[in-house]
């Protein structure tokens, strides 16, 4: 039996979080060892969130073999804590790399991307769509390891939950008005985004028919996309609009997910996040497979997906090269009437 399992986290948010069955049923199999994660800082701190993780380990490398030094150092990293086991979920040679260089005794992960001989089990790939946290599963279940429910499962400390209440109160937030957060912004490009009219209509109607105060959330790469939603708000509802993007660190992100009444969110990590903290969320999908990455919600929680069945969708594409259909058929009054039932479902 391992006493020291590494294992290596997806790149991006989503992903991190639908990895997140998979690791606990890692934890379940192993729960005597020491449970590593290595991450990129971009979705790092996730991995203070999630029960059964004792460490986390920040790489920079990212896959140029012309950057030795930063993947000396990275595999330094790996060699300091004497790791028996690396199980790698991502799907890259460079994953891959890195573990072997560190000359970790078992590397265990799926056969792609040319590393089959850096790996000491390798696992074929599964056939078919699914969804992807089902295919991280896959392969810990072709691993021997047992499989559990498709839940993920985050702990948000209390102090984050106060540093999001903190910041909130600065903001103008009153505790007794229920709050609505709203994720304008998507990576990968502008097909995955709902129109910002859109979103600027479905906050008018929120503040005036239910009452909420809207909280606005991203990264700092969102920006454009809150700013494109401010600028279609009149003056009123901008004025009382909370603009939080690029003002969170993950964690306080957790926390404000936890004292929000509902979300609505583009396809995102943010999407994803919400669902794993449990609040009742509906998520807006374009382009992208809703079969695939639609968000998984903790025990408890409740989410809709909702979709403008088009002919062209699901496409894939990063711009719409069309007129965007998908997201501009889909009405903000229909996305109201999702928020309004799942406002006042949470536990």
């Amino acid at each position: 039996m391992p006493d020291r399992i590494l294992v290596v986290a997806p790149n991006w948010l989503g992903d991190a979080v639908m990895a997140l069955p998979a690791l606990a049923d890692v934890h379940r199999a192993y729960p005597r060892a020491r449970l590593i994660v290595s991450a990129r800082s971009s979705v790092a701190p996730l991995y203070s969130m999630v029960p059964g993780v004792d460490a986390t380990i920040v790489t920079r490398w990212r896959g140029a073999l012309s950057d030795r030094r930063t993947l000396a150092e990275d595999v330094q990293r790996l060699v300091a804590e004497e790791i028996d086991l690396a199980i790698l979920l991502p799907n890259s040679f460079a994953a891959a790399w890195m573990v072997y260089r560190a000359r970790v005794t078992d590397r265990w992960g799926y056969a792609a991307d040319f590393r089959r001989p850096l790996l000491t089990r390798a696992v074929s790939r599964p056939r078919g769509s699914r969804h992807q946290s089902a295919y991280y599963q896959h392969l810990v279940g072709q691993l021997g390891i047992q499989k559990g429910a498709l839940e993920p499962v985050l702990t948000v400390p209390v102090a984050a939950v106060e540093a999001a209440r903190s910041l909130l109160a600065t903001r103008g937030w009153q505790e007794s008005q229920p709050m609505l957060v709203v994720a304008a912004g998507a990576a990968y490009g502008t097909a995955k985004r709902w129109l910002p009219t859109h979103f600027a209509a479905l906050i008018t109607r929120a503040m005036r028919e239910a009452g909420v105060q809207v909280a606005l959330v991203g990264a700092p790469a969102d920006a454009a996309s809150t700013r494109l939603v401010l600028d279609a708000l009149g003056t009123t509802e901008r004025a009382t609009v909370i603009d939080l993007t690029g003002a969170t660190s993950l964690e306080v992100l957790a926390g404000v997910m936890s004292l929000a009444a509902s979300c609505v969110s583009n396809d995102s990590g943010a999407m994803h996040l919400a669902g794993a903290v449990g609040t009742p969320l509906v998520a807006l999908f374009g382009p992208t497979r809703e079969k695939e990455t639609a968000p998984l919600t903790r025990q408890g929680g409740r989410s809709e997906v909702l979709i403008n069945q088009v002919w062209c969708r699901p496409c894939m594409l990063r711009e719409c090269p069309f007129d965007h259909q998908c997201m501009t058929g889909l009405p903000p009054e229909r996305v109201f009437n999702s928020v309004r039932l799942l406002m006042g479902t949470r536990r």
